[in-house]
């Protein structure tokens, strides 16, 4: 609700009124940014479920879709607008759709039938549980910076000098493995050329 409690004097003529936010006003707001935050975290987090638990990799792959997507959308809510649109453009619209190539180009995948499919649970639940209960640790303990307010600035500059200044050897580490993603890819393609 808008109200003009202040009032400022301006050159010429009466003063303007001020519109002033009410705290019951903000307080909307925030709250609905803070659902949508977390209607989107759970749209990732049971898109991912799908991904892990889909016994058809075609699903697992649309899965996939759904919870690249859903990080971006968290990357939006979180005022990153360099890494949402990086989100969108490289995993979504490169290594996704390559994906997607590869499962429906490939001859009868959606048919294939896995003999055991309790191989390896145990240590998978096992790994999956030590490393909730070290991130669950680390969250609870660590200090958290609260920021009252974001200013809404592009972060590309921030990150660009970032990529070129001290955090380049990820940078480059991280170009390394999609050039092995895609030469795994020419190997695989390969492989079923000759068969």
């Amino acid at each position: 609700m808008l109200s003009t409690a202040g009032a400022e004097p301006t050159g010429n003529g009466p003063p303007l009124p001020t519109p002033t936010v009410s705290m019951k006003e903000g307080s909307d707001a925030l709250s609905v940014a803070v659902a949508l935050f977390y209607a989107i975290a759970a749209f990732t987090v049971l898109c991912a479920a799908g991904v892990a638990f889909s016994t058809s990799i075609v699903y697992s792959a649309f899965a996939l879709l759904g919870t690249l997507f859903g990080v971006a959308a968290l990357y939006v809510c979180l005022a990153a607008d360099f890494v949402a649109g990086a989100q969108f453009l490289i995993y979504i619209g490169g290594v996704l759709v390559l994906i997607l190539f590869a499962v429906m180009l490939t001859h009868r995948i959606a048919d294939v039938a896995v003999s055991n499919r309790s191989v390896g649970r145990l240590p998978a639940l096992l790994i999956v549980g030590g490393t909730m209960a070290v991130m669950l640790r680390a969250i609870l303990r660590a200090a958290w910076p609260v920021v009252d307010a974001l200013p809404d600035l592009p972060t590309t500059h921030a990150i660009g000098n970032g990529f070129l200044g001290p955090y380049v050897l990820p940078f480059e580490l991280a170009s390394f493995v999609l050039l092995a993603v895609l030469v795994g890819a020419i190997v695989v393609s390969r492989k079923e050329l000759r068969s």
